[in-house]
């Protein structure tokens, strides 16, 4: 039992991830359906809005503790400047508002990048570690609400969301790149690569390992995540075409 809940340092495919990976799993099928059981009626809006309250709370006594933690703060982790952290901040916006520019943002950066922390996370705190039970809590929680507010609630990537969800990656980059050689960080890694090996390496020095990074982002979420919901909206409408065409007919 130990194992599973205590030890010095966290330890990817440990006990303890495989847990954490379980519920992540469980949870993937529980929330769209829990979405799914209110969605169009009067409870959608106070349970969109309840979630929103939950992971904002989260989301900010996290960054409070970030920033006051004794002899804990980081000036190249600590600030809200990842992919990640910009999503759980759009997923608070999407849930709490219904914004399609937010709730796509969460979207695509949820469901690929959060999860990538999730499979194979860079964490070196274990239970019951304050920083262990932020990093998960949050991480679960935006991926549960990107699955929410999709297979739940019923949003829709489209073509335009594709491409703003885009532009905003490019003048993050384009903000953070230099705010990292300022501060001498590297939030994005990218100024560098991490000094553990990563997956990073089979791309290439700096900065090909940033144009391969961007492309196989960009065609991923082009051809995994929007090209299937445009084939599938246009056999719906297929679908309707062709039974008014059938009402009109009798």
């Amino acid at each position: 039992m130990s194992t599973l809940v205590a030890s010095e340092r966290f330890d990817s495919f440990s006990g303890q991830h495989w847990l954490l990976l379980a519920i992540f799993a469980l949870g993937m099928v529980l929330v769209p359906l829990w979405g799914r059981s209110h969605r169009g009626t009067p409870r959608e809006r106070p349970a969109r809005r309840g979630y929103a309250v939950v992971l904002g709370i989260g989301v900010l006594t996290m960054q409070v503790y970030y920033l006051l933690e004794p002899g804990g703060f980081r000036l190249g982790t600590s600030l809200p400047l990842e992919l990640c952290d910009l999503a759980e901040y759009a997923a608070v916006v999407a849930l709490w508002t219904g914004s399609p520019r937010a709730t796509a943002f969460t979207y695509y950066v949820a469901l690929t990048l959060s999860i990538q922390a999730i499979l194979t996370p860079s964490l070196g705190q274990s239970f019951p570690s304050p920083r262990f039970l932020g990093f998960w809590a949050l991480h679960l929680l935006v991926v549960w609400a990107a699955a929410y507010l999709t297979w739940g609630l019923g949003f829709r990537p489209t073509w335009a969301l594709y491409r703003f969800t885009c532009l905003v990656l490019v003048v993050w980059a384009l903000l953070v790149f230099p705010l990292n050689g300022a501060l001498d960080t590297d939030y994005g890694y990218l100024n560098r690569k991490p000094a553990s090996a990563s997956l990073l390496d089979l791309l290439g020095p700096w900065p090909w390992y940033l144009a391969a990074g961007a492309v196989i982002i960009l065609v991923g979420w082009a051809l995994v995540l929007t090209l299937p919901w445009t084939f599938l909206d246009r056999s719906r409408r297929r679908e309707a075409q062709s039974a008014r065409s059938t009402i009109t007919g009798a």
